[in-house]
């Protein structure tokens, strides 16, 4: 008899412990986390949500997340304390049930300094949970709850462009300067140039390049650079190549330039069309706007030396001579005298 008596006060007790001590459910099986954003620009903020579904009057939930791509901003619904990787925020009803909470936050903000997509993740997990009287725990929540979102800038469209001056003749090189670029570029790692033209009936067109070993590529017929592609993106993304065209034909041209993604089934990434109008080279004309030939080149004799004049070692003489005039007066007085004397 005494033996049944213990049974039953054991069991009495048992009894009165279990229904005024507290009760363990499995599982919290009404929270639901969420963030505000699934895609955040860098300098943005993104609020982590944590929904609890009933009334909870303690908790501690822990936030983690990458420290590399975003920095703690702050918390509501408790005393939260960051840790660089990862923030504990701590809740209990000090008025006995009166002032539950249903849900809790926690703000972050990417970093501004993020030039690249980087998709990454929130992870919650939680302990010490326990309704608005303390009356009911929980389970701690130990297999993370992950919330995922991706940082990365507004990128803005790449353009292309491909600028010459003057006049575009048939069968001359013209130089063109052919680039793009964009402020913040979307990252790709196997981009490729390529390039297409429309031209009149038995019609040709080259775009030529250079690139750093010397070699010359046409980049109508074989696109520029490594088959494979190239990386692009980030910051002020800016490319220049000088090219040369060679259009055979007078008429109408259209080339159409692409970056594509090789990565992508050659998806277009960007892409424009430039049109030119090619015309003869033009011909000298004359005062009359009569078209005129250029004239021969005719051989000219090469001239006889001159020889070198001579100059005398004395001067000649000029004028009449002033004795002759003189000798014939004095032979005429001499024969008038001989004369005269002979009469006598």
């Amino acid at each position: 008899m005494k033996k049944m008596i213990s049974i039953i006060a054991i069991i009495a007790i048992v009894t009165i412990l279990i229904f005024t001590g507290s009760s363990y459910a499995v599982a919290l099986d009404t929270i639901d986390v969420q963030t505000d954003k699934t895609t955040v620009r860098p300098g943005e903020e993104v609020k982590v949500n944590i929904q609890f579904g009933q009334n909870l009057g303690a908790y501690t939930f822990d936030i983690s997340y990458d420290n590399n791509i975003f920095e703690y901003v702050s918390a509501d619904g408790g005393t939260a304390n960051n840790t660089g990787d990862k923030v504990k925020v701590v809740f209990h009803d000090s008025t006995g049930g009166t002032n539950p909470r249903t849900n809790m936050s926690a703000t972050f903000r990417a970093k501004a300094d993020i030039t690249t997509s980087n998709p990454t993740e929130f992870t919650v997990t939680g302990e010490g949970l326990a309704n608005a009287d303390a009356s009911a725990n929980f389970d701690d929540i130990t297999t993370p709850i992950v919330k995922n979102v991706t940082v990365e800038p507004e990128y803005i469209n790449y353009t292309i462009k491909l600028d010459h001056t003057g006049e575009v003749l048939k069968g001359e090189e013209i130089p063109m300067t052919l680039s793009y670029s964009s402020p913040m570029g979307h990252y790709y790692e196997h981009a490729r140039l390529i390039a297409e033209a429309k031209v009149p009936a038995g019609a040709t067109v080259q775009l030529l390049a250079t690139d750093q070993s010397s070699l010359e590529h046409d980049i109508i017929q074989s696109g520029w650079g490594d088959a494979q592609g190239f990386k692009i993106g980030g910051k002020d993304v800016s490319q220049v190549l000088q090219t040369r065209a060679i259009f055979s034909e007078v008429g109408d041209y259209t080339i159409t330039l692409k970056l594509i993604d090789r990565d992508n089934s050659d998806q277009v990434i960007a892409e424009q069309a430039f049109a030119f109008n090619v015309v003869e080279t033009p011909t000298a004309t004359n005062p009359d706007n009569t078209e005129t030939t250029t004239p021969e080149k005719v051989e000219t004799p090469e001239p006889e030396p001159v020889k070198p004049e001579v100059t005398p070692n004395k001067l000649p003489k000029t004028g009449n001579n002033i004795y002759i005039p003189i000798i014939v007066v004095l032979m005429a007085l001499v024969s008038c005298y001989l004369y005269y004397n002979k009469r006598k």
